[in-house]
């Protein structure tokens, strides 16, 4: 079943998210982390996809905090807007991540799964201890490199292309150095490659760190 419900952060926020929900019993919950383009229809189906795999899963409309149902395009202009109410939201974002978490909780271990800035919320969510989070996967997220001081309260994966022209990969490589128990891999793409609505989509890294996403969920939220 899939459904659009209003949340209510712990700073009096109200925002809608997504919710996905399977078609047996929940075996956990995920929270897919949106890019900087909205809860669009990729995000959608990334959350739906977690469904079909067994998950409850929400993904929080981040952008709700400057305006409601804002998604954009892949282009440039997509990307300039999306920068800048990202750079608008970002300060309160992790709010409404939380308000998330506790939502799906009831079902069991959460994991968060970003994409973007996405990404880079799902490392700083994984270093709060008071998240409730019990797994989180990065990917492409670009704070990763300067927020790599940070210490995890929970175990992450992390996925980077070695052709991300935001995310240099030197930068992600001192990352990984820095973070020995982050579990990251590096794929011959660029930017995006998991979103196939967009033209950095690569199918194989895509499905390669997909495949390595579910294990690592399957493992971390058993």
């Amino acid at each position: 079943m899939k459904d659009s419900i209003t949340l209510t952060a712990s700073d009096g926020h109200s925002f809608e998210a997504y919710l996905a929900t399977p078609a047996a019993t929940p075996k956990a919950a995920v929270v897919v982390i949106q890019e900087i383009f909205g809860v669009n229809t990729h995000i959608k189906e990334v959350a739906d996809r977690f469904a079909a795999a067994g998950y409850l899963v929400i993904a929080p409309a981040l952008f709700d905090r400057i305006a409601p149902d804002i998604t954009l395009a892949y282009d440039g202009d997509g990307v300039a807007e999306g920068r800048g109410l990202k750079d608008q939201a970002d300060a309160n974002s992790e709010f409404d991540v939380k308000a998330a978490i506790d939502h799906v909780a009831s079902a069991g271990a959460v994991g968060a799964v970003g994409f973007c800035w996405g990404g880079s919320l799902a490392w700083r969510m994984a270093c709060d201890k008071t998240s409730g989070l019990a797994a989180a996967i990065s990917y492409y997220g670009g704070e990763l490199p300067s927020l790599a001081g940070r210490d995890a309260a929970c175990p992450v994966m992390a996925h980077f292309g070695i052709h991300d022209a935001s995310i240099p990969e030197a930068g992600a490589r001192s990352f990984a150095a820095a973070q020995p128990l982050v579990e990251t891999h590096f794929y011959d793409a660029g930017h995006g490659f998991n979103c196939d609505h967009r033209g950095q989509y690569d199918a194989d890294a895509a499905a390669l760190a997909w495949g390595r996403s579910m294990a690592f969920l399957e493992t971390h939220l058993a």
